[in-house]
């Protein structure tokens, strides 16, 4: 890499042949010259613009469009060295294949005089020892059949067993749920190390087992002696052979060597000298600088190889350090309480302030006492990596909110480089025009039933029915419409119609009957499915396909689903699942009430988990995946209600939809349905100023007046508020709703209907939370198991990749 200066930060620049991503050095300060370096690609030798030059050169050729924009990190970081919060930090942000950003900031080091920071500096981790040397090394015992992590620790360490310890296991320790005191006094270390490691071993629980979350370094020191004594090595020597040299981590040390010592970050003095490159924990200290707790010391380079070999499943550059299992289990949530824990990593705790507010459920992570902080989401494809020393020089400072935002600013980077990567024409295929690509050949010969409306057609605007009538061989026989009727025009229940100048009858699926009968079913081969969703539970499209799959199970009848994009995108999923058997027709399965599937992947899901075992075929989406939202397709909205009317609509449907079943008017009779919310009764100015002070990500509020010409409160004057989505990246609609409620009940209880909102929310539990007063965040913790079983149960449904490499 080319080094200009002596403070580095790594720009992104494409190659227009190949798209190969390039890091290139260079001070953030530098300016365009005329001298800059000319670069090449190296996989294919084509000129590559070199972001350094002026914007004339390289601005034209398109490929600044794929860099990502990691820019607002400096103000941020700029802001907390000017409040003293931080002297200065690095950051690395990557994904499993690649880093993309490495940046260093302030000064290493403000006392006995000011050094400035670089990328190179080694830090004091604290306790990120504890999930990247512990953890690991615990889990490479494990997979070496040497360690169970549900056997008795004391079956490794007799000694344990003390003090009514004799059933606590190792996993118990991992998660910080063996009921053992955070710390134990200094005075145990006194007497040298072997006395302060039978002090720890007979430390007595304050908890039983598994009945509480309480953090533990003494669990930890505990594990890190448990390594030596099972290995035969200490804990560090079995780390740097097992998992550090191979990963290439060639400045990651417990004790650092004296010739790594002036690049090390000092934190605070000790017996009236400055510590730098020695262990800032107390308790490490006085065991040598080797502990299971804290001790180790690294770069961001380094870390961002450990990062990277856990989002590869346990390998990097051709080494394996855990097995994919390993990685899952290790990685696997644990409830206690209202805490959420891996082994060794933090995923939801009191602790996860430095996780930042838009990773995903599936991001784990630590942080550590110095201001140090990672974080690795497999759902995003990303990592994190925050390192400062807070603590410098005087014991204080605060990194956590900081690194939090930083892990808020990556996942905006990431979401708009997938915005800016799309050309201006479409650029995703729909299962319609995938099949017509293939001549029907699926249908052909065979009489079809198709279940369509309104939005059922091909990227040029043709109408899938009309497709299959000319389609050659092909003979439609029947239609079928879901509620709001085959042009979406209707509200309620319709009955059966024919089209003008067509023989085709034209079946309601939404009045008498939800499921096709016999009748209708006679004389098909198959039924056709090609309807688009809006990606948010309480929708009945979805319903119309569940009923669909059964009726074709129980004729015989094949079914194909062409599918469609989800408009709010495949990766997020939100919000509670419903209380288990009960089943509505806007309660159609266990789902989350933003799913993030397709049509495709929930005809999958319910044909399987349902045992509907329909003959099911799946025509996929070409060119999608799970980042995109509707109008980064390519493909024009054709409103799939009524009501919803652009795919803004659709991202506020699971929103403020959720306040429909209550004595609210959403906004139908209006030009802005499921934009705006209010009653009559309604305290607008008050609600718009708790929802701002409540800091919800990506949106904002106004109080207004309107009146509805239709539906509820018809005719009346409304004051209610409209809703903005200012980030849809960062904007978390099931969140935004209840944050909604948890407001409206402490202006309006006895005038809101609360009790009504279990209608679409669908679980008790949940309701019960919210009016016990429980606020949003702290409901949320409630429907995480849930959800993250959800994850699991879905991925094994899904057909689509998520950010493309």
């Amino acid at each position: 890499m080319l080094r200009i200066g002596s403070v580095s930060a790594v720009l992104l620049l494409g190659c227009l042949a190949c798209r190969l991503v390039i890091s290139t050095d260079s001070t953030r300060d530098a300016q365009p010259t005329a001298t800059q370096p000319r670069l090449e690609c190296t996989d294919c030798s084509e000129r590559i613009p070199n972001e350094l030059e002026s914007p004339e050169k390289s601005l034209s050729s398109g490929s600044v469009s794929r860099i990502f924009d990691f820019s607002p990190i400096d103000g941020l970081v700029r802001n907390a060295i000017e409040r003293r919060q931080i002297p200065g930090c690095v950051i690395a942000i990557g994904r499993h294949n690649r880093v993309l950003f490495t940046r260093a900031y302030g000064d290493r080091a403000r006392l006995p005089q000011a050094t400035p920071m670089s990328v190179e500096t080694i830090f004091d981790l604290a306790s990120l020892t504890k999930p990247i040397a512990t953890a690991t090394s615990i889990m490479l015992l494990v997979e070496k059949g040497l360690v169970d992590l549900d056997r008795p620790v004391a079956e490794y360490l007799p000694q344990f067993a003390a003090g009514g310890k004799t059933k606590v296991t190792v996993r118990q320790i991992m998660i910080h749920s063996a009921g053992l005191p955070k710390v134990n006094p200094l005075r145990d270390y006194e007497q040298g190390g072997e006395r302060a490691l039978a002090r720890l071993l007979e430390t007595r629980p304050i908890y039983t087992a598994g009945a509480k979350y309480l953090y533990s370094d003494i669990g930890y020191l505990i594990l890190g002696e448990l390594v030596r004594r099972v290995s035969g090595l200490s804990l560090e020597v079995f780390a740097e052979r097992n998992i550090f040299s191979k990963l290439g981590m060639e400045e990651t040390f417990f004790r650092l060597p004296e010739k790594l010592k002036p690049r090390a970050a000092p934190t605070e003095q000790r017996n009236d000298q400055w510590i730098v490159g020695e262990v800032h924990d107390p308790r490490a200290f006085r065991l040598g600088g080797v502990a299971g707790n804290a001790g180790l010391f690294s770069t961001a380079g380094d870390l961002s190889r450990y990062t990277r070999m856990m989002l590869n499943e346990g390998s990097l550059d051709g080494s394996r350090i855990l097995s994919r299992r390993a990685v899952q289990e290790m990685t696997e949530p644990h409830f206690i309480e209202n805490t959420v824990r891996g082994l060794g990593w933090d995923i939801r705790s009191d602790y996860s302030v430095n996780r930042g507010g838009l990773l995903s459920a599936r991001a784990f992570g630590h942080g550590g006492y110095t201001g140090t902080a990672i974080w690795i989401d497999p759902g995003l494809d990303l990592f994190v990596v925050f390192l400062s020393n807070r603590v410098h020089p005087d014991g204080h400072g605060d990194a956590n909110r900081l690194a939090g935002a930083v892990a808020n600013v990556a996942v905006r980077a990431l979401s708009a480089y997938e915005l800016s990567s799309h050309s201006a024409e479409p650029r995703v295929k729909t299962g319609i025009d995938v099949l017509q690509e293939q001549r029907f050949e699926t249908l052909r010969g065979k009489r079809v039933g198709l279940i369509t409306n309104a939005t059922g057609r091909n990227s040029a605007g043709i109408s899938t029915i009309d497709l299959l009538r000319r389609a050659a061989g092909v003979n439609l026989v029947a239609v079928f419409a879901p509620e709001h009727g085959l042009k979406i025009d209707r509200e309620g229940a319709f009955e059966h119609e024919k089209q003008p100048q067509s023989e085709t009858p034209i079946y309601s699926l939404f009045g008498k009957y939800r499921k096709p009968t016999s009748a209708m079913l006679e004389g098909i081969d198959i039924l056709v499915f090609d309807i688009q969703d809006v990606g948010t539970r309480f929708f009945t499209y979805m319903s119309t396909l569940h009923q669909v799959l059964l009726a074709a199970a129980e004729h015989g009848q094949n079914v194909v689903v062409l599918d469609r994009p989800n408009p709010i995108n495949g990766e997020k999923v939100e919000g509670p699942l419903p209380d288990a058997g009960v089943t509505t027709f806007v309660n159609y399965f266990p789902l989350p009430i933003r799913h993030g599937m397709t049509v495709g992947e929930l005809a999958r899901l319910i044909n399987s988990q349902r045992a509907i075992h329909a003959k099911l075929e799946i025509v996929k989406l070409q060119g999608w995946n799970r980042a995109h939202y509707y109008d980064q397709t390519g493909l024009a909205w054709v409103n799939p209600s009524p009501n919803i009317r652009s795919p803004m609509q659709a991202l506020l449907y699971p929103a403020i939809g959720l306040l429909e079943s209550t004595n609210l008017s959403v906004g139908r009779g209006t030009d802005s349905p499921f934009e705006v919310f209010g009653a009559p009764w309604l305290n607008a100015n008050k609600l718009v100023y708790k929802l701002h002070n409540a800091g919800l990500p990506g949106v904002t509020f106004t109080p207004i007046t309107f009146t509805p010409r239709s539906d509820k409160y018809k005719d009346q004057l409304c004051r209610g508020v409209r809703v903005a989505v200012i980030d849809r990246f960062s904007f978390l609609p099931v969140r935004t709703a209840f944050q909604i409620a948890h407001c409206l009940l402490s202006l309006h209880k006895g005038k809101w209907t609360v009790t009504d909102f279990v209608k679409l929310v669908v679980n008790q539990r949940v309701m019960k939370a919210l009016i016990g007063g429980f606020s949003p965040s702290q409901i949320e913790r409630i429907w995480e198991a849930d959800l993250h079983r959800f994850y699991k149960r879905r991925a094994g449904f899904l057909l689509y990749p998520g950010y493309p490499e």
